[in-house]
């Protein structure tokens, strides 16, 4: 109850000093409020408040869960060519620009509604690939609902652009959620569609130079331009969403909604509206979003409304936003892109990030860029330390399969998995995280996260997580030339006072030497090696 109580003190220190950054307000004034006739919000004891909110508990079953895969999968994906590809094909510096140009027509004629119309995803078997994830150790799965694109990869009642009517006429989160009942995995869904009022500007430029200078991207494009089209009877600008007047950066995107034109009732209405149907009809257990706390905070109080409905259907719901001050991780789960923090969190995280771009890029296939099963098993083991969950994305290619480089990863982290995965799930943080020279460095995040890959592991670093008050898991971060040298595990240290009962190397039949004093335990090297990525000993006291 402690960190309730802080939370408490955060909010009445906000409201009293006036909260001069908006984003920082408990309580700001929201410009639009939504209409919850449509989908109203359920009824329970969570209110559309932060205080209320400020009651939840992040469930159990997710803190166990300690690793998920995401499939980040969506018509940006049809290209092959990287992420935000939508957006980029847009803009004349870009390689999605000149790459549609090359391989289809200008985007004044082919836009990113056409790339919708191509994906088929026709190889896409989603009980396969779901079946594979759990043989790889993944305790819940995460699906793109919608992108910044505004595309809904499910059956939207209030998107008429979603793929069971466009593009592969599938129901791709349906899919998804019926392989994860099948084989007993927990489903998440991420929802980034709130960004697309300013996203999708570029979609309305045109050439600076060349013959079709001045002639406007398809971005311009109405319902009554498309007779006779592939596309009759749909309305780009249900798509795009550009019917408002440009932001005054409009080339250059921010996060930041206090600086785009104000996205109006109807955009922040349905997009409310299509993420409570997602909720009801998929029963998700995890919901993502995209956004710096919550979809169009501070401007609408849509996405408070959105998890008060999530709270009141499952009390075991876990939602997620990026970039939260104290406050905002009381109410939703904190997520950190592509980095972790670098000390042990009192309250559950999550980081996620990519083996390569978030959405498939087929040059890093070709040019060998995957992170490797290595890099990936490391994060995971320092994520875990620090009291949070790892979400990998493996993006697929446009026809909804995996390149053999990333099936050779998936499955070189599933044996280190099957070895080792006693030390990951159900584990909670021991009395410091590790140690060795990457604990000894600070390495702050910036943002949303970024501050993976700075700094490089060696067998030198250790990793700590406990299982009950008896089981202690050390992970080295490599392998070891020499005998090891635990510091905080002696008999008499700062960390531990604690006698050991006996030492094993997980995965190994091979008798461990080791020796407790009172400043270090020392362990013999071990001779056989059972997985190359990490060894983790298991520490059992007295």
């Amino acid at each position: 109850m402690q960190h309730k109580l802080i939370t408490s003190l955060f909010l009445l220190l906000a409201v009293s000093a006036g909260a001069q950054d908006r984003t920082a307000e408990p309580n700001p004034e929201f410009k639009v409020k939504v209409n919850t006739a449509l989908e109203p919000i359920g009824d329970g004891p969570y209110e559309a408040t932060v205080e209320s909110l400020s009651g939840w508990t992040c469930p159990e079953w997710f803190r166990d869960a300690k690793f998920g895969i995401w499939a980040h999968w969506g018509p940006q994906c049809q290209p092959e060519d990287g992420d935000w590809f939508a957006r980029n094909m847009y803009d004349e510096k870009w390689g999605p620009y000149r790459y549609t140009i090359d391989t289809r027509d200008h985007p004044s004629r082919f836009g990113f509604k056409d790339w919708i119309h191509e994906w088929k995803a026709q190889n896409w078997d989603p009980d396969a690939l779901i079946k594979l994830y759990k043989e790889t150790g993944a305790k819940y799965f995460m699906t793109l609902a919608n992108h910044h694109d505004n595309f809904d990869l499910y059956d939207s009642k209030y998107q008429e652009w979603n793929s069971v009517d466009v593009g592969p006429q599938k129901d791709i989160v349906g899919g998804w959620a019926e392989a994860c009942r099948k084989y007993g995995l927990r489903l998440g869904v991420s929802v980034h569609a709130a960004h697309a009022w300013s996203w999708y500007e570029p979609s309305r430029n045109s050439d600076s130079k060349g013959p079709l200078a001045g002639v406007p991207y398809d971005g311009v494009l109405t319902k009554e331009d498309g007779k006779g089209t592939w596309w009759e009877g749909l309305d780009p600008q249900e798509l795009y969403e550009q019917r408002h007047p440009r932001s005054e950066d409009s080339n250059n995107w921010t996060w930041d909604l206090d600086k785009v034109v104000t996205p109006d009732q109807a955009y922040c209405d349905k997009l409310y509206n299509r993420t409570v149907q997602l909720i009801d009809d998929y029963n998700p257990d995890i919901l993502y979003f995209d956004d710096t706390y919550l979809p169009l905070w501070p401007v609408s109080d849509a996405g408070l409304k959105i998890v008060a409905h999530g709270y009141n259907r499952r009390n075991d719901m876990v939602f997620t936003g990026k970039v939260l001050t104290p406050w905002q991780k009381e109410t939703i789960l904190w997520d950190v892109e592509r980095g972790a923090p670098d000390s042990i969190q009192e309250l559950p995280w999550q980081t996620c990030t990519c083996i390569g771009s978030w959405h498939y890029d087929k040059h890093i296939y070709y040019q060998d860029r995957y992170k490797t099963a290595s890099q990936v098993i490391t994060m995971l083991v320092d994520v875990v330390s620090k009291n949070g969950n790892l979400l990998l994305s493996i993006p697929l290619k446009g026809d909804g399969t995996p390149d053999p480089t990333e099936l050779r990863i998936v499955k070189e982290i599933g044996h280190w998995m099957q070895i080792n995965g006693e030390s990951i799930y159900e584990t909670r943080p021991w009395v410091i995280y590790g140690e060795g020279p990457t604990a000894e460095n600070k390495n702050p995040i910036q943002a949303q996260g970024f501050n993976e890959g700075r700094l490089k592991y060696t067998a030198a670093d250790i990793r700590f997580n406990k299982k009950g008050d008896k089981v202690l898991y050390v992970t080295l971060m490599g392998i070891p030339e020499e005998d090891i040298v635990v510091k905080a595990l002696g008999s008499k240290t700062a960390q531990n006072t604690r006698k050991i009962k006996s030492v094993t190397l997980l995965g190994s039949e091979e008798a461990v030497t080791w020796n407790q004093g009172k400043e270090t335990l020392t362990i013999t090297k071990p001779t056989e090696i059972p997985s190359p990525e990490a060894l983790v000993y298991k520490v059992v006291f007295r």
